[in-house]
């Protein structure tokens, strides 16, 4: 991958009964339990990118689970519905537990006594999450948050020695398969003595990126996090249409996979993108640019500062109804128009995306700002 994790799947079974393994880290086979439909768990906590609260709140209501409590990057709801296709959350906590306490002991005895009691009848054999989170805003919080897990650490290992080893302190990469949903340890600090605990949660996908010194803008961290997103990357013999791509942050991420780029822009390529050559630059209008007869793209990219509609219309439309290109990254800009309407619009049976992409996913990225994402593919004509 091009941030450089690596997967190294260790043999083993998972969670007895849990449901299947499958590599979702780094190095490690992280056990997945099958998800349970919405009607039989009654509460959710999910995280969001900080500052976007309200934004998931608006996108919960309209899934029909209004929000009881919120604060920076999560919000809590009593009511479960299905989440997988959410833009705005970054993980979701299935019948998240509440645990309170004055001290670092305290809280780490809360959460250890519901984990041990919430393991009884399953057998640990493989890696599972201990994943410890909380708001980055709150001063001095994530001194407290690394105390509680260190001391729960302890407790654990006096009880469980070879389970407390199996543990990893990193969220499970990429989207949580169909069907299933990551079981570990999830706990998430609201204030300095509260916290909620839940046994499994859906990953949706969201998460940091390594940067690379060639990449000519920040950018280029969106795409790579995309790729995770849609399960996918561009490779050697694909041929990808960058639209809108000066500086070349997106056309440098593929072409440094082997894959030949169309980019297409007015302004000059920078960094490792320019003159690089596995990229043909071409100074032309994106919204006026039309494939040849007969040609066509593996990958069709698009972050353009436009207005989103104009995206939606000039350019998703054309190029996915033509069938121009097999998958496609394009990110949208929010900050002026209401995102929650336009997730409607996108997700619409009538939208571009749900008539030729079924499966599309829409998800605002850990890298990204006042926009968001959507990747997938296109059906064959």
């Amino acid at each position: 991958m091009g941030n450089g994790d690596a997967t190294s799947p260790s043999r083993g079974r998972a969670f007895r009964d849990a449901g299947v393994a499958v590599p979702m880290g780094r190095g490690a086979i992280f056990a997945l339990a099958t998800r349970r439909r919405a009607d039989t768990f009654a509460r959710m906590l999910l995280t969001c990118q900080s500052g976007f609260e309200t934004l998931l709140g608006r996108e919960l209501a309209d899934a029909g689970a209004p929000a009881v409590e919120q604060g920076p990057g999560w919000v809590r709801t009593d009511v479960a519905v299905a989440t997988e296709g959410l833009a705005f959350p970054w993980l979701t906590l299935r019948d998240p537990i509440e645990v309170k306490g004055e001290s670092v002991n305290a809280l780490a005895t809360r959460v250890a006594e519901f984990f041990l009691a919430s393991l009884r009848g399953e057998r640990i054999e493989a890696a599972w999450p201990s994943v410890w989170l909380g708001p980055q805003e709150t001063v001095g919080l994530g001194r407290r948050l690394s105390a509680v897990e260190s001391a729960f650490g302890e407790l654990l290992k006096k009880k469980l020695s070879r389970v407390a080893k199996l543990a990893i302190a990193d969220v499970p990469r990429g989207v949580s398969p169909d069907g299933h949903v990551a079981r570990g340890l999830w706990v998430y600090f609201v204030d300095f003595g509260r916290a909620y605990v839940a046994r499994e949660a859906f990953v949706h996908g969201q998460r940091r990126m390594a940067d690379d010194d060639l990449a000519p803008s920040r950018s280029y961290l969106k795409i790579e996090e995309a790729y995770i997103i849609l399960g996918r990357e561009p490779g050697e013999g694909e041929c990808v249409c960058d639209l809108g791509a000066a500086p070349g942050g997106w056309s440098y991420s593929a072409a440094k996979r082997g894959a030949r780029v169309v980019a297409i822009d007015n302004g000059p390529l920078k960094g490792g993108a320019l003159d690089h050559p596995r990229i043909e630059h071409l100074c032309a209008d994106a919204f006026k640019f039309i494939p040849r007869v007969g040609e066509n793209f593996d990958w069709l990219f698009c972050d353009l500062v436009e207005e989103p509609h104009h995206v939606l219309q000039h350019i998703v439309t054309p190029w996915l109804a033509q069938g121009w290109c097999r998958r496609f990254v394009i990110n949208f800009k929010i900050g002026r128009v209401d995102a929650v309407a336009l997730l409607r619009e996108l997700r619409a049976p009538d939208s571009p995306f749900a008539k030729h992409a079924p499966g599309f996913r829409i998800r605002h990225l850990y890298h990204d700002r006042e926009e968001f994402t959507v990747v997938g593919e296109v059906t064959v004509r």
